[in-house]
C-alpha cells in the first residue's frame, strides 16, 4: 500500500517514517567521519589542513543548498525531493565506498551534501504541514530526536569502527542502510502535488551562495588559520556584501528565493535569535570537550565518544517528551528552565583541571545535554507556529541555514578565544614550576576555561530572551495585510470623493 501526502486530517505518518529514516542517516555522517580524520589523513599522506576539507566542503556545501530548498520544496512534490536526495546521499557514500585517493573521497563527501541539504528542511516542512497547531510540539519532538541523537551518536560509533576496522567502514554501514532507504521510499512514497510554475532566481542562487559559502568558509578556517589571514577576513567581507545584497534583492522579488520578510512576525524572530546563541554555545562545547579528552587527557576517541553517549541518549529521550510539554505548557517555561540548567553546567565546566574525573565531565555533560534538549526544540518550534502555512518552506530553510552559520561563528569564536588565552596563559604560568608540556598542558586547559565561559555569557542572553517568549498561533499573512491596507485606501478615497460628487 502506497503512502500518499493528501489534504487530510490524519497526518502522513508512512511519509514521515520514511523522511525521518533519511534524515537520521544523513544527519549521523555529519558527525561520522570527525573521527576518522587522523587515519584518513595518514592512508592517503595528506595534512591536516586539506583532510579538515571533508568536514569544511560537506559544511560548505549545506550552507549553499540549503537556502535554495524553500524555493524547491514550493515547486515540486515531497517523493520527488526525497528521491533526489537520497539518490544523491547513496551515490555519494558508494563513491566514498570506492574512493582509491583522496579527490574522490573529498567530491563523494561534496555529493553526499547536496543530498543531505534537502533533507532536514524537507522533513520539517511536511512535519508543520501535516500537524495541527496544538499536536506539532509533539510532532517536532521526534524531529528534534532524529536532529539531535543522531549526529550525537556518531562520534562513538565512529570510534568503536575506527578502533577496530578501517575508516572505510563507515560508508561501508552508510551505504546499504541509505540503499534500503531509497528502494523502500521508491515504492512507497507518492504525492499528488504537482509542479508549481514558479521560476528560481539565477543572481538569487550566485548571491546566496557566494554570501552565506563565503560566510561559512571565512568562520569555518579563522579557527585554524587565525582572523588575520587574508583569505580569512576577504572571504568575510566578500560574503558579508553578497549577503546584503542577496537579502536587498529578495526584499525586492515578487517571488523571492528566500523570504525574508519573515522576520516581521515577532516570535519567529525571537526564536531565531535564541537558536543562534544556543547553536554557538552547544557547537562550540562539543568542540572544545574533545580537545580536552583527547589531547589533553589523552583518553582514547572510543572512550571519548562514550563519554558524550549518555547525553546523547538523555537528549534523544527527553525530545519526545519535550514536544509533549510544549503542547501543553508553551516555550517559555521549558527555555527558562533549560537555559538555566544549561548556564550552571556550561559554568562548571569552565572549572576544568587536569584532574577532572572521567565521571564527573560525563555526567556534567549529560546534564547539559539534559538542560539543552529542553530549548532547541520548543523555541524553534514556537516560531515557526507563528508563520502562516505559505512561509513554512521559508521559516524551516531559514532556521537550517542560521544553524549551519550559528554552529561555524560559535566554533570559530571558541577555539580563538581558547587559542589566545592559552598563549596569554604560558606567559603566566611561567614561573610556576611547570615546564615543556605539562606547561602547555596546563595553559590548554585554562584557555578552554576561559572559553566555556564565554558560552555561560551566550547563554544568558538566550535566557534573558526566552522571558519575552508567548504561545505562538498563526499570524496573519503579510502579503494579505497589504491587499488589505490597499482596498482601505481605495475605499477612503471613495468615500471622500462622495460629498463632492453629490454636490
Amino acid at each position: 500500500m502506497t503512502t500518499t501526502l493528501e489534504e487530510t486530517k490524519r497526518p502522513p505518518y508512512g511519509i514521515i517514517a520514511i523522511l525521518l529514516l533519511g534524515a537520521f542517516i544523513s544527519l549521523l555522517n555529519e558527525t561520522l567521519l570527525n573521527v576518522a580524520l587522523p587515519s584518513i589523513m595518514k592512508d592517503f599522506d595528506v595534512t591536516a589542513s586539506t583532510v579538515q576539507w571533508l568536514a569544511t566542503g560537506y559544511m560548505l556545501v549545506n550552507g549553499i543548498l540549503i537556502p535554495i530548498t524553500a524555493f524547491l520544496i514550493q515547486k515540486y512534490s515531497v517523493r520527488g525531493l526525497f528521491l533526489t536526495a537520497i539518490s544523491l546521499f547513496t551515490l555519494g557514500s558508494l563513491m566514498a565506498v570506492l574512493s582509491w585517493n583522496f579527490p574522490v573521497l573529498l567530491s563523494a563527501r561534496v555529493v553526499q551534501a547536496s543530498g543531505s541539504a534537502i533533507m532536514m528542511p524537507l522533513l520539517m516542512n511536511v512535519l508543520l504541514n501535516g500537524f495541527p497547531i496544538e499536536k506539532r510540539g509533539a510532532a517536532m519532538g521526534i524531529f528534534g530526536l532524529v536532529m539531535i541523537f543522531a549526529p550525537a551518536i556518531g562520534p562513538t560509533l565512529s570510534g568503536f569502527l575506527i578502533e577496530h576496522y578501517s575508516w572505510k567502514m563507515l560508508f561501508y554501514v552508510t551505504f546499504p542502510i541509505a540503499l534500503i532507504i531509497l528502494v523502500v521510499a521508491i515504492f512507497l512514497l507518492h504525492d499528488k502535488k504537482e509542479s508549481m510554475p514558479i521560476k528560481l532566481d539565477g543572481l538569487s542562487v550566485v548571491l546566496s551562495s557566494i554570501g552565506f559559502g563565503g560566510i561559512l568558509y571565512g568562520f569555518g578556517t579563522a579557527g585554524d588559520k587565525g582572523w588575520s589571514a587574508t583569505e580569512v577576513y576577504l572571504t568575510l567581507i566578500v560574503g558579508g556584501i553578497a549577503l546584503l545584497v542577496f537579502i536587498l534583492r529578495q526584499l525586492k522579488l515578487d517571488v523571492p528565493m528566500l523570504e525574508f520578510r519573515i522576520y516581521r512576525y515577532p516570535m519567529f524572530a525571537l526564536s531565531s535569535i535564541i537558536s543562534i546563541t544556543l547553536t554557538m554555545a552547544m557547537f562550540g562545547a562539543m568542540l572544545l570537550l574533545p580537545l580536552y579528552v583527547q589531547t589533553i587527557r589523552g583518553i582514547s576517541p572510543l572512550d571519548s565518544g562514550l563519554l558524550l553517549l549518555p547525553g546523547a541518549l538523555l537528549m534523544g529521550i527527553m525530545s519526545p517528551i519535550t514536544g509533549k510539554l510544549f503542547d501543553k505548557y508553551g516555550a517559555r517555561v521549558l527555555a527558562v528552565t533549560g537555559l538555566t540548567i544549561t548556564i550552571l553546567t556550561s559554568y562548571m565546566f569552565s572549572r576544568l583541571t587536569m584532574d577532572t574525573t572521567y565521571t564527573t565531565l560525563m555526567l556534567l555533560y549529560t546534564a547539559r545535554m539534559f538542560g539543552m534538549s529542553m530549548v532547541m526544540m520548543p523555541v524553534m518550534t514556537n516560531g515557526l507556529n507563528q508563520l502562516p502555512a505559505r512561509y513554512n518552506p521559508h521559516g524551516t530553510a531559514m532556521n537550517n541555514t542560521l544553524q549551519q552559520v550559528s554552529g561555524a561563528i560559535g566554533s570559530a569564536l571558541l577555539v580563538t578565544i581558547m587559542s589566545t588565552r592559552t598563549t596569554t596563559h604560558v606567559g603566566e604560568l611561567a614561573g610556576s614550576g611547570l615546564a615543556g608540556q605539562d606547561l602547555v598542558n596546563q595553559a590548554t586547559v585554562e584557555g578552554i576555561n576561559d572559553a566555556f565561559l564565554l558560552t555561560v555569557f551566550v547563554a544568558l542572553i538566550a535566557l534573558v530572551l526566552s522571558f519575552f517568549m508567548k504561545r505562538s498561533k498563526p499570524g496573519e499573512d503579510f502579503r494579505d495585510q497589504k491587499v488589505a491596507s490597499k482596498e482601505r485606501e481605495e475605499d477612503q478615497d471613495q468615500s471622500d470623493m462622495e460629498p463632492a460628487s453629490q454636490v
